[in-house]
């Protein structure tokens, strides 16, 4: 897939999404959060990495679907430097879109079956850019796939998705700018769930995803990827009661996050230990 293609289809969806939301939301719940963490990892790097994380998520329904959209800015320490020889660490910018067709509400069909309460089809886009020293990474990536929602309190949805991936780095040792590389198609198996629970009176919520994702073929410079696991869950408490707020207005938890072999960056090879990150971290959020 090229990048004037990824662009247009890009551009496309977000206008079909806004259309769709400015004229048919049900209900939406928008968040800016906060994420802390000291062992953070990269690839080709083994040290601990401090990160600051600032978070804009929003979700909402409508009468055939759902749209999940959420932006990510991840401040490095000096451990992750933004240029070779800088005393700044690197700061980065991710962005997700999901959008959910309910095959049952376009059909008017039902289509339960055993722990299954509804199909849809999911597709969306990823988007990426990094300042470091080493790759500045720019990745653009579409998804789409079937989708199963379970049920369950709360959701928890199964997608098995396609992705179209490509990337542009800039090697800051090198000087050696790549141009926009597209890696083999590849699955991907995602697990998203949002699980309320409580503790005697305490209000909690288990929530996440979990990314299984192929090897991708060759990377840019030539060399085999490794599939990746990407897990990131948290246990959140909803602590707006106790400061007169509305339910789920203020949430505060603990979170962790490991991702094995990051980015397609195998382990065992030159990417070294950096390629696996075990990282707790603690979470805020406020929602609107």
């Amino acid at each position: 897939m090229t990048h004037q293609t990824f662009k247009r289809a890009a551009v496309f969806t977000a206008m079909a999404v806004c259309g769709l939301t400015a004229q048919a939301a049900d209900w939406s719940d928008t968040a800016i959060g906060y994420r802390y963490g000291t062992d953070f990892a990269e690839p080709f790097n083994n040290n601990a990495i401090r990160k600051n994380i600032l978070n804009l998520s929003h979700v909402s329904g409508y009468k055939y679907g759902i749209n999940f959209f959420n932006a990510d800015v991840l401040l490095s320490d000096e451990k992750d430097p933004s240029a070779v020889g800088a005393s700044s660490g690197a700061q980065e910018v991710y962005v997700v879109y999901r959008h959910t067709l309910d095959l049952g509400k376009v059909s008017g069909k039902s289509f339960k079956f055993g722990p299954v309460r509804g199909v849809g089809v999911t597709a969306g886009f990823d988007v990426n850019t990094k300042s470091d020293a080493g790759y500045n990474s720019k990745k653009r990536m579409l998804v789409a796939g079937p989708t199963l929602m379970l049920d369950v309190p709360g959701f928890l949805n199964v997608s098995l998705l396609a992705l179209w991936e490509s990337n542009a780095p800039f090697n800051g040792y090198t000087g050696i700018s790549t141009n926009r590389y597209t890696y083999d198609t590849h699955p991907m198996i995602n697990l998203a769930w949002g699980i309320p629970f409580s503790i005697g009176t305490v209000p909690l919520s288990f929530e996440g995803f979990a990314n299984f994702i192929a090897a991708k073929g060759k990377n840019e410079f030539g060399a085999d990827t490794a599939a990746e696991t990407n897990i990131d869950m948290q246990v959140m408490y909803d602590l707006s009661a106790a400061v007169g707020a509305s339910k789920n207005t203020f949430k505060l938890g603990f979170e962790y996050q490991y991702w094995k072999n990051k980015f397609g960056n195998d382990t065992a090879g030159a990417a070294g230990q950096g390629a696996t990150a075990r990282t707790p971290m603690v979470r805020a959020e406020y929602h609107f």
